[in-house]
């Protein structure tokens, strides 16, 4: 089996180890974001970070089912483990890899990433949803940058650890 670079220089192609990479990559980002924004965050005393809750805003407002279990399925499976993955490998890295030619700067470019997720969710998707822009930079939008940004880093120190040869 070949082995795909977590920080492909053009679109890597779309094998079993590549989608094994996304979603393994995906499932530790999930986690550290989730576990910085639903015990680390609310036990330092700032914001509950709940994403299931922007995911039923957004089912809601496009008129699909909105109930616990379609907020949860949408967060940790049709964005964490596939959305995002999908975003860094096929479109961001790259971008990234194109734009600064250092396919090794994947530290710095994974937490570009995760601000970018940030932005595209806080600041986007909480519009469609009817949602505050950027939930009115209240706390939840401070944690939320962290966790974006953790969930960037995690991912890619994964699927690195997972290439390396």
């Amino acid at each position: 089996m070949t082995r795909t670079n977590a920080m492909p220089a053009v679109f890597p192609p779309l094998t079993a180890a590549t989608l094994g990479l996304m979603f393994i990559g995906g499932f530790f980002g999930t986690v550290a974001f989730d576990f910085w924004g639903q015990v680390v965050s609310p036990g330092l005393g700032f914001a509950n970070l709940s994403p299931h809750g922007l995911a039923k805003s957004l089912l809601g407002a496009l008129g699909l089912p909105n109930n616990d279990f379609a907020g949860y399925f949408m967060h940790f499976y049709l964005v964490g483990l596939i959305g995002y993955p999908v975003g860094w490998f096929f479109i961001f890295a790259p971008i990234w890899v194109r734009v600064t030619g250092a396919p090794g700067g994947w530290p710095l470019a994974s937490a570009v990433y995760g601000f970018g997720l940030w932005i595209f969710a806080i600041g986007g998707i909480t519009a469609i949803a009817g949602l505050p822009f950027f939930l009115g930079f209240t706390g939840i939008t401070w944690v939320a940058l962290v966790g974006h940004v953790l969930y960037g880093i995690v991912m890619v120190a994964a699927m690195q650890v997972m290439t390396r040869r």
